[in-house]
């Protein structure tokens, strides 16, 4: 079955990135006076999810499911699926083409599969546990630098994190002669390290349905990821540093000192 939920996966977030696509392209032609763009972007959000929810529970009625939007549905199965309908809902509402749709699936505590699909660039991140990820079918790897000051760390930020991590985190960074990249998705920066576009990736809280799909990846993709509880993290988000091996000890020596 661990196959059928793979593909499953790998088709229903392309088509749930292909629904919230036509949201993306209409935004150009709404009259922000008689309904503004956030009004659009959080429906476009709780539609994507109603999408995805209802395929799941179609397919696999006996899941659980977890959502940024929607509460969580119980099940009686080993499997529980994480959505986000649209990470990088900033972008999405300012018509910056870098926000994506992201799926995983954990399975008895531990993280099982991972899809992050980017519509504007039509690249699908996917992974299955102990089968390795690939980028558009195409086996990806993490960047082999082995350096803080060869590649960009990505970083994120939200208004759970404290400002004071994020700064301590810059001016450390800054100090290794390292530089960070943000584009307001941690879930494409999650895919950008574990594709070698970047070295790794820090922010001092996420939630599950951000990251869970790409720790995997990162993982899949032969990079490390700091230990996290799986179960806990479903509920109520982690710590997340993740890097290509050869710089992943300089990454957490920075993130045990900027971060709790």
């Amino acid at each position: 079955m661990s196959q059928d939920r793979f593909t499953f996966a790998n088709a229903l977030v392309k088509r749930a990135g292909a629904y919230a696509h036509e949201y993306f392209t209409r935004l150009d032609t709404l009259n922000i006076e008689s309904k503004g763009h956030q009004d659009m972007v959080s429906e476009a959000d709780r539609d994507t999810e109603i999408l995805v929810r209802k395929a799941i529970a179609e397919a696999f009625p006996d899941d659980s499911i977890v959502g940024e939007e929607g509460d969580p549905k119980p099940g009686t199965s080993e499997y529980t699926w994480i959505i986000d309908p649209i990470d990088g809902t900033a972008n999405f509402v300012s018509g910056i083409p870098q926000w994506c749709v992201i799926i995983a699936c954990v399975k008895n505590g531990e993280k099982h599969i991972g899809v992050i699909y980017d519509p504007c660039a039509d690249e699908l991140f996917a992974a299955e546990k102990g089968k390795g990820a690939t980028l558009n079918g195409t086996l990806m790897k993490v960047s082999t630098s082995d350096s803080l000051s060869n590649g960009s760390i990505g970083l994120g930020f939200s208004a759970r994190g404290r400002n004071q991590a994020v700064k301590d985190a810059v001016d450390a960074l800054l100090d290794e002669g390292g530089i960070f990249f943000r584009n307001a998705s941690g879930g494409l920066m999650l895919a950008y390290a574990a594709s070698g576009r970047l070295i790794g990736y820090i922010e001092e809280h996420m939630n599950s349905w951000d990251c869970m799909a790409g720790l995997l990846l990162m993982e899949e993709a032969g990079g490390i990821c700091q230990d996290i509880n799986v179960a806990d993290a479903v509920m109520n988000g982690c710590k997340v540093v993740a890097a290509a091996p050869n710089v992943y000890g300089q990454v957490k020596k920075l993130t045990d000192k900027c971060f709790i």
